[in-house]
């Protein structure tokens, strides 16, 4: 049991636990600036067994739940924290989790990760999985467990790309046409998430504040999270810093949702008291409230079945989306502020089999060109 006292402007810790001989031994620490500072590394502190205080002998899968909670939970994003936590326990516990810091070395976890790869899991998948357990084991070396980060020069396996899902642009306006005929708010929903590349919960989470019609913008801050509880936050902050963004949105279409906005509002006034007034969602259900997973999912499964097409995810609308504007001759870094994506790394490696199909054309193009060009001479 930990004992704090302040000394001066610090706090101080100190333990009395058992070594392994049954002898009483005492530790102590002080210079921290708060009593709750003293308390997180007491906590870490108590977990050690030796005289020796030996870090490297803790275990790692208590030491991971702890740093998880300690340096993660209320600090990063709720999205940020779901994942992590997957990743220690659903994939590092089950592999290390009965293992001491000391016994993981870089060998043997870069032989895990090959392993994620070689299961059939993604590269992203690989990467989720290591950014918890690489910052962790910083923290253990900061902290002093560890000598070493077993974590900071792995490598992870390249994962062939799998084939982009995407609809082809051709298709586009037939899908728009069954999904406006099922509803009109599920047809301007659908149109806006393939005229701007929008994730869904982006686009679900667009309030009006977040249209300027005099330049026909919209600013994309904010995400509905689908996958919340009743006691999480639904509005929970877009992806990254970099999908912060204004984007142009064509006029045709901007005339067509201020005419559905325009609806929104007449209804808003009708329903009166039972409309959702805690946020003005530009798409949603007459009530104000946004359209269901299940309702989306459901239209535009049908709206492909319609025109004869395999399933897609509605996340192909964004890379729909991309592949039109690429297709358009829409500079790649132009695409990946649009898309907001942290680098145009990700953009080109995702997209990369588009810019072979439009450079085929384009030498294709260019190759007519030098031939009319030698025929002129020759004339």
């Amino acid at each position: 049991m930990a004992n704090f006292r302040k000394r001066g402007k610090k706090w101080e810790y100190r333990i009395k636990y058992k070594n392994e001989n049954g002898e009483w031994k005492e530790v102590s620490k002080g210079g921290f600036a708060t009593k709750k500072e003293a308390q997180i590394h007491a906590r870490e502190r108590e977990m050690l067994t030796s005289s020796e205080v030996d870090g490297s002998r803790m275990n790692l899968g208590t030491y991971l739940l702890n740093w998880l909670n300690t340096y993660v939970v209320d600090k990063k994003k709720l999205n940020t924290v779901k994942t992590y936590r997957n990743a220690i326990e659903k994939h590092i516990i089950p592999e290390f989790g009965n293992l001491q810091l000391g016994d993981i070395k870089p060998m043997k976890y870069q032989n895990f990760l090959d392993s994620i790869i070689e299961r059939g899991f993604s590269t992203e998948t690989a990467k989720r999985i290591h950014t918890p357990f690489r910052s962790a084991m910083e923290q253990a070396v900061l902290n002093g467990y560890i000598s070493r980060n077993p974590a900071a020069h792995v490598k992870i396996k390249k994962k062939e790309v799998k084939k982009l899902k995407f609809l082809e642009p051709e298709l586009v306006p037939k899908v728009l046409e069954f999904l406006y005929e099922r509803g009109y708010g599920l047809g301007i929903y659908f149109e806006m998430l393939f005229e701007s590349g929008m994730r869904k919960g982006e686009c679900s989470a667009l309030e009006l504040d977040d249209i300027n019609w005099k330049d026909n913008t919209i600013r994309i801050d904010d995400s509905y999270n689908y996958n919340a509880t009743k006691e999480e936050k639904k509005l929970d902050g877009v992806k990254t810093s970099s999908s912060e963004r204004i984007i142009v949105i064509r006029e045709e279409y901007m005339k067509k949702l201020k005419t559905y906005v325009k609806y929104r509002m007449e209804k808003r006034q009708l329903i009166g008291n039972l409309y959702n007034h805690e946020n003005n969602f530009v798409f949603g259900r007459d009530d104000g409230t946004p359209f269901p997973k299940s309702t989306l999912y459901n239209a535009f499964k049908c709206a492909l079945e319609h025109i004869g097409h395999e399933t897609l995810p509605i996340h192909s609308t964004r890379h729909t989306h991309a592949v039109m504007f690429l297709e358009a001759g829409v500079p790649m870094k132009e695409v990946q502020e649009r898309l907001g994506h942290k680098s145009i790394q990700i953009t080109s490696d995702i997209y990369s089999h588009i810019t072979r199909k439009m450079e085929t054309v384009s030498i294709e193009k260019f190759d007519e060109y030098m031939k009319e060009k030698s025929n002129i001479k020759k004339a």
